[in-house]
């Protein structure tokens, strides 16, 4: 997927391909830039098309080996995941290989049903796999995982026996939608894709390379 029909010089076009990875909003890079809001917006869109593009390309990955599991919660008015604090939000799930990459797909809920054939697709049997003591995991028992659960209510970790990284990744992703005041549920899906590819990608340098390659025939 490229990024097509745009108007805007290539000198322009560079500069906020640049500031996207640079996490500077579209409205701030079109005051820098002298060009309307809409173009920097329009622009931001289409970058963040290619990344959800570039990411499906490569979701049938499977990882193996050390893997934590773990839901969350985006938007809403109400804190909370359950009951009237779940209103409104959509729900994430994750998995991330340790000391690896992460990958998260938008659920309609949090129900072992739901959850159970994203884990299977996504995970190679025998792995080891760390959850929090949800009951949604319940089934990982039996499932041919090496199953290991840390009880919130009590510890956050007990040497390995953590998800503190796919945790990691959720106080990033939170952090970075943040600024933005608000997304729209038609767009989410791209935002949350494009902080996988950062989390994934983490070297601001490695991310303008990749960003480069993905557009190359229509920007350079």
């Amino acid at each position: 997927m490229q990024i097509t029909n745009c108007k805007l010089r290539k000198r322009v076009q560079k500069k906020l391909l640049e500031f996207f990875v640079l996490q500077v909003t579209a409205r701030s890079a079109a005051d820098i830039l002298g060009i309307q809001p809409n173009s920097a917006i329009l622009f931001y869109r289409k970058i963040r098309m290619v990344i959800s593009h570039y990411l499906a390309l490569v979701a049938d990955e499977v990882f193996e080996g050390p893997v934590e599991l773990d839901e969350s919660y985006f938007g809403g008015r109400r804190k909370g995941r359950r009951g009237r604090g779940a209103a409104g939000k959509v729900v994430v799930f994750g998995i991330l290989k340790r000391n690896g990459r992460v990958y998260t797909v938008v659920v309609d809920n949090a129900k072992s049903d739901t959850l159970m054939p994203v884990i299977k697709q996504k995970i190679m049997p025998d792995s080891i796999v760390y959850t929090d003591s949800l009951s949604s995991y319940d089934k990982l028992d039996v499932s041919g995982f090496i199953h290991h659960r840390i009880n919130h209510s009590k510890e956050f970790a007990d040497r390995q026996n953590h998800i503190n990284g796919i945790e990691s990744f959720w106080n990033q992703a939170k952090r970075h939608l943040r600024k933005f005041n608000g997304i729209p549920k038609e767009h989410f899906e791209l935002y949350l894709k494009e902080c996988e590819w950062r989390f994934n990608n983490s070297e601001m340098k490695v991310q303008i390379s990749i960003l480069k390659q993905l557009v190359k025939h229509d920007l350079f």
